[in-house]
């Protein structure tokens, strides 16, 4: 292993990486050829993703800043405090680019009908209908609180929204503070004919401030909110007395609450007197505080196509598609006797995850399926998939439910899952302590007579209904025996609490995954010029794999990596990466699907997997990567790596100094998920890319044709 990477010149920060990724998602809602409102979405995620950053990655920094000043990030050569510093300058410059996008946005949207007004541009008639609707159904739920000797400054829980306001009253100065109920809907709808128009939920109260706090002069007065670190170790000294594991979950996601503030945001910039009283009562730091134009919440965007009047809002967003059912099987015959004869594979969101959900319907009603063995991560709020579990328990078959309590941000969504689960008379259990289980397989047991016959169901994704429409992930159905009997295992060893099982066909993390993958990737270094790796992931950060990938590529091994988020590998290096080329695809849909491809033709290895080449994924979590063998399967996924690869449209590629540049091209502008979901539909046929390496931009190092920077 390499243990300082840096020094080989070719890695870059992850922290960093992940807001390059940001900003790139970012960039999407400058993109002339998206859609208004799609455009608007992308400022939503952006805003979202980058409160995930702050909570997750800038938390465990402080953590870590505390603890071990001096520690070095191996992929950098920056210690945390240097890593900090440069992730609020990065992060307020990329704020300052977004606030600029939001309010161009907004003009253009409010002229194609699509209005988003201040309080203040109300009309007579809205501002009558707006103080009715304040009294009625905003002021019976509000709790404003002061703060003085006897009233403490509260606990600001994270990314609440809070109306902060400096008053005076008697010529004594007080501070109050309004949350923000978060079951009022965030925008209120106006009265309008042939148009949208709305102000936000947390605008109004701010402007109705003076009627909350009667008998005082409002000096000054603003929208706040704090992110908190969701850092917090279930195996600390202070859950060790709690020995049900469902409890303890609980007890961490109260702790989250009372965690180190690492963002406030202010909806303007406050007065020297009001920063400082904020800045003291947080513990925070001027660096902390970031002043934002947009609203401070903006999960309300996705809600508006669907209050768009009858008349307006086609050219606003993207063409309406329905993934489509796979054509590979007979939805009139029983799905389990399909797949027992042939492997399937699912295509999400293209083809939808429907068959999976029947089968399991199916399997919950037929007499003959005695158990249904799943692993759980992340659900939909409403999930079928549930219900079709305990209607299977319920009528008697064994159902066995792994179902992961520490998945960040949905550990209550699963908590409070399990309890349903588990009153319907199924088997819940809930992993390992200090692993995660992460991988996506179902088994389905069915009795032939005395002969049991199996079914299963490993995939890239959740098992989401929602996501599914969202996420590109790629699933497999299957009764192939080598793998239905290392899925038997796995469970076996789950339920035991086994972690080093063997398996001979599947790769489990932390078992076998990764040392697989090495000894793959030697394989191909064997070959040197003829060796040939084609890898799509969400990240690449593991050390020992970024090392193995330099040596590959020192080699001769040509190298390709379809990266969506973060790389801490930076291509192009000479007589380091020279022969490795990265892409990064932000399209419509999420991409999601992790696909392994090492060698060519007859030696060919194939494998989708739930694991990124991520330290957290092949050492800290329980993974599973399933090797393809079904030819036409294999060839789908082949062209469906090629479709990715011809994408000139919404890939960048990354480049030895860290930045997405855009693919130039003279040919017309090619989208590969427009192809997938044209390719899915049958209105065009699958064509081969041209291999990445033979495009002019791929040629580093001053052969590369002029390219357009972001």
């Amino acid at each position: 292993m390499i243990k300082n990477l840096y020094k080989e010149g070719c890695t870059q920060n992850r922290e960093l990486s992940w807001l390059r990724f940001d900003d790139r998602c970012l960039n999407e809602a400058k993109d002339k050829t998206v859609p208004l409102l799609e455009r608007l979405k992308f400022v939503s995620i952006y805003t979202s993703n980058l409160t995930e950053f702050f909570r997750v990655r800038v938390g465990s920094l402080y953590d870590m800043k505390q603890v071990n000043v001096a520690k070095v990030d191996n992929k950098s050569g920056m210690t945390p405090e240097q890593q900090l510093n440069e992730i609020y300058k990065v992060a307020k410059r990329t704020c300052k680019k977004r606030d600029e996008i939001y309010l161009d946005l907004k003009k253009k949207l409010a002229k194609a009908g699509v209005e988003d007004i201040g309080v203040e541009d109300c009309t007579k008639a809205e501002m009558k209908y707006l103080r009715k609707y304040f009294r009625r159904e905003i002021s019976p739920l509000l709790s404003p609180q002061i703060v003085d000797t006897h009233h403490p400054f509260p606990n600001l829980q994270n990314h609440i929204i809070y109306i902060a306001a400096m008053m005076r009253y008697k010529n004594k100065s007080s501070f109050g503070l309004i949350p923000v109920p978060t079951v009022l809907p965030e925008i209120i709808l106006l009265p309008a004919e042939n148009k949208l128009r709305f102000v936000h939920t947390e605008d109004l109260i701010l402007n109705q401030v003076p009627q909350v706090f009667p008998d005082v002069i409002v000096e000054e007065s603003m929208k706040i909110a704090v992110s908190r670190s969701a850092f917090v170790d279930p195996e600390d000294a202070i859950f060790v007395h709690i020995k049900d594991y469902r409890r303890k979950m609980q007890r961490v996601l109260k702790e989250r609450r009372k965690m180190n503030v690492t963002r406030l945001d202010c909806s303007k910039k406050p007065s020297t007197a009001f920063r400082k009283y904020l800045l003291t009562h947080l513990n925070t730091t001027q660096q902390m505080l970031f002043v934002n134009a947009v609203p401070m919440s903006m999960k309300y965007v996705f809600s508006l196509e669907k209050s768009l009047p009858e008349g307006i809002g086609e050219d606003l967003v993207f063409p309406k598609y329905e993934p489509k059912l796979t054509p590979a099987l007979n939805y009139e015959e029983n799905l389990f006797d399909q797949i027992r004869k042939k492997d399937v594979l699912l295509s999400y969101p293209y083809e939808s995850m429907e068959p999976f959900l029947r089968l399991l319907k199916e399997s919950a009603s037929d007499p003959d399926v005695v158990s249904i063995k799943i692993t759980i991560y992340r659900l939909a709020s409403h999930a079928r998939l549930v219900e079709y579990l305990c209607l299977a328990a319920e009528n008697g078959k064994e159902v066995d439910v792994l179902i992961e309590l520490k998945a960040r941000f949905d550990e209550q969504n699963n908590i409070d899952y399990s309890e349903r689960l588990e009153d319907a008379g199924c088997n819940v259990i809930y992993g390992f302590d200090n692993y995660k289980v992460h991988s996506k397989i179902c088994l389905i047991t069915r009795m032939n007579g005395k002969k049991p016959e199996h079914c299963a169901l490993i995939s890239t994704g959740n098992f989401n209904e929602n996501t599914a429409k969202q996420y590109t992930d790629l699933a497999l159905l299957t009764a192939r025996p080598a793998i239905v009997r290392d899925g038997l295992e796995f469970f076996k060893n789950m339920y035991m609490g086994v972690l080093d099982g063997e398996y001979r066909t599947l790769l489990v993390a932390p078992v076998s995954l990764k040392s697989t993958l090495i000894s793959l990737i030697d394989r191909e270094i064997e070959k040197k010029e003829e060796g040939r790796i084609i890898c799509k992931v969400n990240a690449v950060t593991d050390e020992e794999i970024i090392a193995k990938l330099i040596e590959a590529s020192c080699a001769g091994v040509k190298i390709t990596l379809i990266v969506r988020g973060i790389s801490c590998i930076l291509p192009g290096v000479p007589g380091k990466t020279e022969n490795i080329e990265i892409y990064s695809i932000v399209g419509r849909y999420l991409e999601h699907s992790r696909v392994y491809l090492f060698g060519k033709g007859l030696a060919e290895r194939m494998y989708i997997s739930s694991a990124d080449f991520m330290t957290r994924n092949t050492e800290r979590r329980v993974e599973i990567a399933c090797p393809i063998q079904d030819a036409d399967i294999r060839k789908r996924i082949r062209d469906y790596l090629n479709i990715c690869l011809a994408d000139t449209a919404k890939a960048r590629q990354l480049m030895p100094n860290g930045r997405l540049h855009k693919i130039q091209s003279d040919e017309e502008p090619v989208a590969s998920q427009d192809v997938l979901m044209a390719v899915t539909q049958g209105t065009v046929p699958v064509e081969p890319a041209r291999p990445a390496a033979q495009r002019e931009t791929t040629v580093f190092h001053g052969k590369r044709k002029k390219e357009k920077k972001e």
